[in-house]
């Protein structure tokens, strides 16, 4: 194997990737090395690009970048134990630490002292990544590379779907992104009677609509009261999945609940946003902010979905060679595709 390698680096701190050799990364004891076959583009790594405010706070300059990912062992530390040279994997990009009280309690998702693959350590936009054991997760047979690369993203919507018994309830979506769309073919799954995805683009509503049998509704041009009363739903929505960072999305949303409705928040609202608290007190609302994946219940939930028919395959809607990763991350900036995914092989 060569020491040097193809790496998409933040080299500079303006907008923009550049592809670079970089040395093959050395591994520990306790870690992988792993030939990455997939990556998946994700909003963060838009964000990287653009070299936002969030991004120039917090990515340090150079910096391989990218966390979704699927490829195959090539190399183990001699600690390491029950994985195998030739697995093939994917990984949880949460690095945590073991001190924090949240890590002691098992609550790993929830350690203070996190770093991200990627955002704030080297990432999988390269043909190796290192990674401690403990983060990589095995693929079954069923799950191919492809798949496998947007399970990162997949965790974030399962994990939000998830926060509340969603059987035989009645579910609003407020934004259709690929996280969104996901969460929403989730929430078919385990069983939810009525789905109902909000957006205003309306290429990712009909994106929506061919990953997951769900209703659609674009409020510039249509009435969600009247998709509650075409449904023939009493009350409003049982469950809320806020999922595009928009408060005024999440004002309807809070609006179309029932009393005592129940909310997953994922999507980020850009700086501030002003809130109503009076209707969420008065109609007993409970709020639960999600962030990234429970480690690791949620991966086992979604590999097992996965294997019992859950098909999220139709939210990939974009394949480019990495060479071609120019390419790649501007049809993502466009803002109407669904996930991008780069081949590494």
């Amino acid at each position: 194997m060569t020491n040097q390698m193809k790496a998409l680096v933040k080299a500079k701190p303006e907008p923009g990737l550049w592809m670079e050799h970089r040395p093959v990364p050395e591994i520990g004891p306790d870690d992988v090395l792993i030939r990455i076959n997939k990556t998946g583009i994700c909003g963060t790594d838009i964000h990287i690009w653009n070299w936002d405010d969030w991004a120039a706070k917090t990515v340090p300059v150079p910096l391989i970048t990218g966390h979704e990912f699927a490829g195959e062992i090539v190399d183990m530390g001699r600690d390491v134990e029950d994985l195998i040279v030739g697995q093939r994997v994917s990984g949880e990009g949460h690095l945590i630490g073991k001190t924090s009280r949240q890590s002691r309690a098992g609550k790993f998702h929830l350690d203070p002292a996190t770093r991200g693959i990627g955002v704030n350590e080297p990432g999988a936009f390269a043909e190796y990544l290192r990674l401690p054991a403990f983060n990589v997760v095995p693929l079954p047979d069923v799950i191919d590379d492809e798949i496998g690369a947007i399970l990162d993203p997949l965790g974030n919507a399962v994990h939000t779907a998830l926060s509340f018994d969603l059987v035989g309830e009645d579910v609003l979506v407020t934004g259709a992104g690929p996280i969104g769309i996901m969460a929403a073919a989730v929430a078919r799954h385990v069983g939810a009677r009525h789905v109902v995805v909000t957006d205003l683009n309306d290429d990712r509503l009909a994106l929506a609509a061919r990953v997951a049998d769900v209703v659609t509704v674009n409020p510039k041009h249509q009435d969600l009261a009247g998709i509650v009363s075409d449904l023939k739903m009493k009350e409003g929505f049982d469950v809320g999945l806020e999922m595009s960072g928009s408060q005024a999305a999440l004002d309807q949303m809070v609006e179309a609940l029932v009393m005592g409705g129940r909310i997953a928040l994922l999507g980020i609202p850009p700086g501030k946003s002003p809130v109503d608290w009076s209707r969420i007190v008065f109609k007993a609302i409970t709020i639960k902010g999600v962030y990234g994946r429970e480690i690791f219940e949620t991966w086992y939930k979604m590999i097992a979905m996965l294997e019992n028919g859950l098909d999220v395959r139709n939210v990939i809607t974009h394949r480019f060679k990495v060479d071609d990763f120019r390419e790649g991350f501007e049809v993502m900036r466009g803002g109407s595709s669904g996930k991008v995914v780069l081949d590494w092989t």
